[in-house]
């Protein structure tokens, strides 16, 4: 795990007022008062914040939301989580039927066995902020409960941190708060509660000093919808070396809906899926300290139109791949990436000492790259670690890439040269002696339009082929795609739609 870094400054116990005066041209004017909410604990009024853009009204939500709500865009108001945030109780490996409690312990908050799921559904509106007032701040949207968190392009939903708010961070900061939790009942491995290999395998969340569960049978579980969301400055350290990614998808599946997403300056992952079934369209991920893209536990997911860039000289792979340490034990992870750019500008300590390369792929895992472009001028490009009867395989279709004069390392049982014969350099159109000429980052330019492109809707119906067919995430004519639901920073900037990730918006 990468360390949580220092980038923010460390607050015990912030008491919300008084405020500290606003230290820039402020355009917001707190809201008089919080707005209701169904849930009958209400929304706190926690007084009034001020920071850069003005002085906002404080309104703090409940530890467990036990009935649906809907957080409106209410001008001046910011929603604060003050610790972990439940929507609704833990409901158990399966759906819990009247007259049969449930066998294992409840969600910290939920003391009395429950008959049914709670169907708690958090809703978001476009345009609202919502910030973590402590590091060990969270939202944990249990198994039998839903998120509705759906913004648009112009008015993203972000979520952050206190330092966020008051103006503190710069393009280091990071670690500040937990992160975005979604549980749901989909096939993982590594169980820490049932049998390895069986239909009763569930784990825990990693850090949670409460239980957070996970796991089940039923990979196409429905555990809602996040559209147009930002995750800002996430991976607080919840336990011994243990933290946080920006979101983490646990068990979720397939009914989960899942796209444009950026995930900013997370002090672990961008992302991490353990198990289930994952879609996922339009993921960001800048900044990470450990990984951009990490897929463990016998996840089976596919992802089209994701960028990954890394701070220079910070994050360790920009994807890490793994299974489990029990290489009979099913299903094997399986990783489908389409149309992506992954970019890491130079050499980081913690890459060296880790991972070793920019892609490293391990255990009982299967991977297949599509239509993209790797950027890595100072690292070896694919690490693979081969164990078990049934090694991680690869499978490349149009992939160019730019590495160092090493490229490829093998571990395990397996070496350099097959790891080489993997990737395929000369076939599929794949390629690892690529010169990039990307513009502005990550926009395709002559020599990305210039590789065939791979038609991946033969790989899953759930990918769809642009027109013209291109590799990579944008070029011309298609370039706008990334902008105002994302923000800027010196990793990445998206032009003048998007705000300053350092920054809160006044829209």
């Amino acid at each position: 795990m990468a360390s949580p870094g220092s980038g923010g400054d460390v607050i015990i116990n912030p008491a919300p007022t008084p405020s500290p005066t606003p230290t820039g041209p402020g355009t917001v004017t707190a809201a008089a008062g919080c707005p209701t909410i169904a849930d009958p604990q209400g929304l706190a009024d926690g007084g009034t914040i001020a920071g850069p853009t003005g002085t906002w009204r404080v309104c703090r939500l409940p530890s467990l939301i036990r009935t649906s709500i809907t957080l409106p865009k209410v001008p001046g108001v910011l929603y604060e989580m003050s610790g972990r945030v439940n929507v609704g109780c833990d409901g158990g490996f399966t759906a819990p039927t009247a007259g049969a409690p449930l066998t294992t312990a409840l969600t910290a908050g939920c003391s009395a066995p429950l008959t049914a799921d709670t169907n708690v559904t958090l809703s978001i509106a476009p345009g609202v902020i919502i910030y973590a007032a402590t590091g060990q701040s969270w939202l944990a949207v249990n198994r039998g409960n839903q998120i509705n968190a759906v913004g648009s392009a112009a008015q993203p939903i972000i979520f952050t941190s206190i330092d966020n708010v008051l103006g503190r961070n710069d393009d280091t900061s990071q670690g500040q708060w937990g992160g975005v939790v979604l549980m749901g009942r989909g096939r993982t491995t590594d169980c820490t509660v049932g049998a390895i290999g069986s239909n009763t395998c569930e784990r825990d969340t990693e850090g949670a000093v409460d239980l957070a569960r996970y796991g089940g049978t039923d990979n196409a579980y429905n555990a809602g919808r996040m559209s147009f969301v930002q995750i800002r400055y996430s991976g607080f350290v919840l336990g011994a070396n243990k933290e946080l990614q920006a979101l983490t998808l646990e068990a979720v599946g397939t009914g989960t809906v899942l796209d444009h997403i950026h995930a900013h300056n997370s002090s672990d992952d961008g992302t991490e899926f353990f198990g289930g079934a994952i879609n996922m369209k339009y993921f960001v991920a800048t900044g990470a300290d450990d990984d951009s893209l990490d897929v463990d536990t016998g996840a089976q997911a596919n992802l089209q139109y994701v960028l990954l860039v890394q701070r220079p000289g910070r994050g360790e792979a920009l994807m890490e791949i793994d299974s489990n340490g029990f290489e009979a034990d099913a299903p094997r992870t399986k990783l489908t990436v389409n149309n992506f750019v992954a970019l890491q500008p130079n050499v980081s300590s913690d890459n060296e000492a880790n991972s070793q390369a920019a892609l490293f792929f391990r255990g009982n895992a299967d991977v297949t790259l599509a239509n993209g472009v790797i950027v890595t001028p100072n690292n070896e490009c694919i690490r693979m670690n081969g164990s078990g009867a049934t090694p991680v395989t690869l499978t490349t279709h149009s992939v160019a890439m730019q590495c160092n004069a090493t490229k490829y390392i093998g571990s395990g049982t397996l070496n350099a040269t097959q790891v080489a014969a993997a990737f395929g350099s000369g076939a599929n159109n794949s390629n690892d002696t690529f010169t990039p000429t990307l513009a502005s980052l990550f926009v395709n330019a002559t020599n990305e339009d210039a590789v065939p492109a791979f038609n991946a809707a033969a790989l899953s119906t759930f990918f769809d082929v642009p027109s013209p067919n291109r590799i990579g995430v944008a070029w011309a004519g298609s370039d706008s795609g990334f902008s105002g639901w994302t923000c800027n920073s010196a990793t990445v900037n998206f032009g003048s739609a998007s705000s300053a990730c350092t920054s809160l918006p006044v829209n």
